[in-house]
């Protein structure tokens, strides 16, 4: 986990394991191992948290401990682990929770809108939509948004200063599931090749702990994680996708 929130720049930045950063008393956050992310500007005390759910209350109390306050949300794709909904029979809170103690805008893409909506209860009034290339400002830091759909249609990651919240587009070994609804293994392709393309000291954060260590340069990703090796669309389709 992150246990530096202020950086030389300025940037507070916080990576947050579920079941053991926050959500601790909760088996499911256990299990899922969510990564959440605070992201803000320490000068002016502002953040924006990347996938808030398990423990909202938590996540909030770390913020202010930090003496930051939420200013907005940012969603990497709808699954209910990552902003609140039903999951195999259990209910998770999320960001409706997080708007019962403030209103403050949640960013998507636009893609992801009406399954944000559908899995959270939220109206289409509570999200900001986004294209791809679209910047979040909080404070002096901006938040460039990077659609790579593949996963979900609408699946985001957030490039910040040299690091990248990869949600689950890319894992440090693997990458999301392309076989459930709203998935495209076609698209993941094109989506992990746009990731790859970025220079070699990117830091990757993924959405999910699933490798020893917590966050990666991409060098080191692309080196030894398998989604990575195939070149052309048609070796990809052969092993992780079929058609």
């Amino acid at each position: 986990m992150e246990e530096t929130p202020l950086t030389d720049d300025g940037l507070y930045f916080r990576q947050l394991l579920s079941g053991h950063d926050f959500a601790v008393e909760d088996g499911l956050a256990r299990q899922m191992a969510n990564f959440v992310y605070l992201i803000g500007d320490r000068a002016t005390g502002e953040c924006v948290v990347v996938d808030p759910a398990y423990g909202v209350d938590d996540l909030c109390d770390i913020a202010e401990r930090d003496g930051m306050r939420i200013t907005g949300v940012l969603a990497t794709h709808y699954h209910p682990d990552h902003v609140g909904g039903s999951m195999m029979g259990y209910r998770i809170e999320g960001v409706g929770r997080l708007l019962e103690r403030t209103s403050v805008p949640v960013h998507v893409n636009v893609a992801e809108a009406p399954w944000v909506e559908r899995t959270t209860g939220l109206g289409a009034d509570d999200l900001c939509q986004h294209q791809a290339g679209d910047v979040v400002t909080v404070g002096s830091v901006d938040i460039h948004l990077v659609h790579t759909p593949g996963h979900t249609p609408g699946s985001q990651c957030f490039h910040v200063r040299g690091r990248l919240v990869s949600g689950d587009t890319l894992f440090l070994d693997g990458c999301g599931r392309t076989d459930l609804p709203g998935s495209d293994p076609s698209a993941m392709f094109d989506s992990l090749r746009l990731l790859a393309a970025m220079p070699d000291d990117t830091v990757i954060y993924p959405g999910h702990r699933y490798s020893p260590a917590p966050h990666e340069k991409l060098d080191e990703v692309r080196r030894h994680n398998f989604v990575m090796k195939p070149t052309t669309r048609e070796q990809w389709l052969t092993i992780f996708g079929g058609g």
